[in-house]
């Protein structure tokens, strides 16, 4: 799927692991491109690719072949200080397991990836104050980890991914460990941080959550074996109104 301004390219991508005397072909001749603003949902069974394509578009692996290109810098032959650098300043991410410190308030958490920039400590938590808004937690900012929701926790684990202003937010089963009305509360944040303009790559294995993304690319066996665009995708807030409560 061509994209006239893409934020990141994936150039016939091939990556293999050795395994013992086994080489394994992870990803076969991957290329995919993605527009700046694109909300991408990626799905395929435990070993078709996708988390190994996620590990390469978060600098967290490199291909064996081919090229990855962010933001038109080819990254894919950078030294792992070079990606540590990348990582931090132009990529969010969010995981299933909200990786929050248990004795440390919510806005000591966000505040964490800005620790290795150059900004101030007033500027620090100027930014980790305006992420927990972003994400609707403004008024827990004090709160502990134990003193949160799994919802909350993950909005602050979402605050943290956003605190260094990145270019893309890579979301990997983010919504793994929630309840069906969390899930989609957080999928509402994150059609609202969308349409702000942050490009988002999702991983996900539930239909239902990849059908709030613009579009939905498939894997299987290290191949893309389907990617198409979500036309008529609803809307999180719109599906919130038609579920029950916990009340209820």
């Amino acid at each position: 799927m061509p994209n006239a301004d893409p934020i990141l390219r994936v150039e016939d991508v091939h990556k293999y692991y050795e395994l013992g005397e086994t080489r394994v072909h992870a990803l076969r001749g991957i290329n995919v491109s993605v527009e700046s603003g694109g909300f991408v949902a990626i799905m395929g069974a435990s070993g078709s690719g996708k988390s190994t394509f996620m590990n390469i578009l978060g600098c967290l692996d490199r291909p064996t072949s081919g090229r990855y290109l962010l933001e038109g810098i080819d990254v894919s032959g950078r030294t792992k200080h070079e990606l540590a650098g990348i990582r931090n300043s132009k990529l969010g991410f969010v995981f299933q397991g909200f990786n929050l410190l248990p004795r440390t308030t919510a806005l000591e958490n966000v505040q964490l990836p800005t620790l290795y920039t150059a900004i101030n400590a007033i500027e620090r938590q100027k930014r980790a104050r305006e992420a927990l808004a972003l994400v609707g937690l403004a008024e827990r900012s004090q709160h502990y980890p134990s003193q949160l929701s799994g919802g909350q926790q993950q909005r602050v684990a979402l605050a943290r991914a956003l605190v260094n202003h990145p270019s893309i937010l890579l979301a990997d089963e983010p919504t793994g460990n929630l309840d069906s009305r969390t899930a989609v509360e957080i999928m509402e944040v994150l059609q609202d941080l969308n349409e702000q303009g942050l490009t988002i790559v999702l991983v996900t294995h539930e239909p239902d959550i990849a059908q709030f993304a613009k579009r939905m690319i498939v894997f299987r066996d290290g191949k893309i074996r389907k990617d198409d665009a979500l036309h008529d995708r609803p809307r999180a807030h719109d599906v919130l109104l038609t579920m029950p409560t916990l009340e209820d």
